[in-house]
């Protein structure tokens, strides 16, 4: 199949296998060895086809051999590294051809910069979540210590800010009311002009009413004079 993949394909070079997931399976190891004799260091993606809020519904894994510290013979495992998605100059094109016509012109751009704050918190919600798993799977003891891992949380929670500081939680109290400010601007000027339409809009069918007054009396005057 490899060879005629390559004759068909020419150009291309395979780089690793996919599967639909969402997890990794138990037997992907080997699966992964037997693919080594064809093509050197290949990846795995793993690719969930149920539908995704945020974020790409793919994640990318390589085998890497790891060393127990209990003196058990060395084994290959999953590590994962990030990735992203690109396209070919033709494909930017239609995808942006595409996005074009579905998108919602009704929407304004600050609704739309909500909405991707808030597909953003849920995925940082997503991968805490994660997190917060493999820390209670690696305290119970059915995953062993990546030191690793444990090092970037480690260095994550060091760049955490304090939050007990005075001038931090003053700062924070003086932009929180400046923005709160300004909604409370927004909303009184909104309502100022909101009742600016309503007397204009009252004022001109006054002066309609009027209008209308004086040609139903013109009419009434005209059909006397003509008696």
């Amino acid at each position: 199949m490899a060879a005629m993949y390559k004759k068909v394909n020419a150009r291309e070079k395979v780089v690793g296998w996919y599967h639909t997931g969402p997890k990794l399976h138990p037997n992907d190891i080997a699966v992964h060895e037997r693919l080594s004799q064809y093509c050197q260091s290949p990846v795995l993606v793993v690719i969930d086809v149920s539908l995704r809020e945020q974020g790409l519904p793919t994640d990318v894994y390589y085998a890497v051999e790891e060393v127990r510290d209990d003196g058990t013979p060395a084994s290959k495992s999953f590590e994962h590294v990030p990735s992203e998605i690109g396209a070919e100059e033709a494909e930017e094109v239609g995808v942006e051809h595409l996005l074009r016509d579905i998108q919602d012109k009704t929407v304004g751009t600050l609704a739309q910069r909500i909405s991707n704050q808030l597909l953003s918190l849920e995925g940082l919600r997503t991968h805490l979540e994660g997190v917060r798993d493999y820390l209670n799977l690696v305290a119970i003891g059915d995953l062993p210590k990546n030191h690793v891992i444990l090092y970037q949380l480690q260095d994550i929670f060091n760049l955490l800010p304090n939050l007990n500081l005075q001038q931090f939680s003053k700062s924070f109290a003086i932009k929180s009311n400046d923005q709160l400010l300004i909604v409370y601007l927004a909303s009184l000027i909104r309502a100022i002009v909101a009742l600016h339409h309503l007397i204009q809009n009252k004022i001109s069918n006054h002066e309609a009413e009027k209008q209308d007054g004086h040609k139903k009396r013109e009419r009434c005057e005209e059909g006397r004079q003509e008696r």
